[in-house]
């Protein structure tokens, strides 16, 4: 478990930086680099389980999920950097999604782990938004859907891989708790205010006519 921690560390990471690409705080290709750095890395980590763990079940079980991240972050560091198409990481997407919910399910019924069972859904949720915003081109989402990968990357990867390196991560039901709450009131509160930035940038006299079109100019491209 300590050797998936170290690769969750870095997931939290890229997530948080690619955040930060949706709200066009960082460059595309810029970011890109590291997609490939973590992704090698969550194809590697697994491949290591899997070798030194053939015969647990538990164990093949998490380090087959890895993929599903390491995978996705080589497949955006590729499409970013040869400005690619975004579609096909769109419906990857959609598919991590899916199978995220199964081992939301495996987790909270399996491993009895409720803490990761709600991190799972947490990941359900963010590859969701990603499917709609690159696979199906919804780019009026991208700056909601770049507050939640960002959000995501401290709260269902960083804080939890230093704690389960640290021995902190003990108390897995009350951590389901707190996590199950938090992900509602701030994922719904977020939603809510871009969709009242959205209704008063669409108001008449609220600048729409210069600040739109400056925002589909400059309106986030990830291939």
């Amino acid at each position: 478990m300590l050797m998936g921690a170290v690769g969750l560390l870095y997931v939290g990471a890229v997530l948080f930086l690619n955040g930060l690409m949706l709200l066009k705080k960082v460059e595309p290709r810029a970011a890109a680099i590291f997609n490939l750095f973590v992704g090698a890395l969550q194809v590697v980590t697994p491949t290591v389980l899997i070798i030194a763990n053939p015969d647990v079940p538990a164990a093949l079980l998490n380090a087959s999920g890895l993929y599903l991240f390491g995978f996705t972050y080589l497949y955006v560091g590729i499409t970013l950097l040869g400005g690619f198409d975004s579609t096909g990481v769109g419906y990857f997407s959609l598919f991590v999604a899916i199978m995220a919910l199964g081992y939301s399910y495996a987790n909270f019924q399996l491993l009895a782990d409720p803490a990761f069972g709600v991190i799972w859904l947490y990941w359900a949720f963010l590859w969701t938004l990603f499917f709609v915003l690159l696979g199906l081109k919804r780019e009026e989402i991208t700056r909601y859907t770049g507050w939640v990968a960002a959000i995501q990357g401290w709260v269902t990867a960083a804080i939890p891989a230093f704690m389960i390196l640290t021995g902190y991560w003990v108390n897995l039901g009350l951590y389901a708790l707190i996590l199950a709450v938090f992900g509602l009131v701030v994922f719904i509160g977020l939603w809510l205010l871009a969709r009242q930035r959205e209704l008063t940038a669409t108001t008449p006299g609220a600048g729409e006519g210069s600040m739109g079109a400056h925002d589909d100019k400059h309106r986030h491209h990830w291939t």
